[in-house]
C-alpha cells in the first residue's frame, strides 16, 4: 500500500478493512523495506478494534515464526 521513512503500510490477506503497519525498528537487522507489491510474512504484535489498525513484526523472507 505504501512506504514511508518509518515503515511500510500493507494489506492483510483475508482482512480487507485492516490497515497494517510494519515499523522499521521492529524489522530484522539488515532487512530493507519491502518493495511495493512484495508479499511479506510476519506476526501481529498489536491491534486496535475501533479503527482496524494492526502493527506487524516482519519475518525475514522464508523464516518461520518462533
Amino acid at each position: 500500500m505504501g512506504r514511508q521513512p518509518f515503515g511500510v503500510f500493507f494489506r492483510i490477506d483475508g482482512v480487507p478493512n485492516a490497515v497494517a503497519l510494519a515499523e522499521i525498528i521492529s524489522m530484522p537487522e539488515g532487512m530493507g523495506l519491502p518493495s511495493l507489491g512484495a508479499r511479506v510474512r510476519g506476526e501481529v504484535v498489536a491491534h486496535a478494534d475501533h479503527n482496524c489498525q494492526v502493527r506487524v513484526r516482519l519475518h525475514e523472507a522464508g523464516a518461520a515464526p518462533e
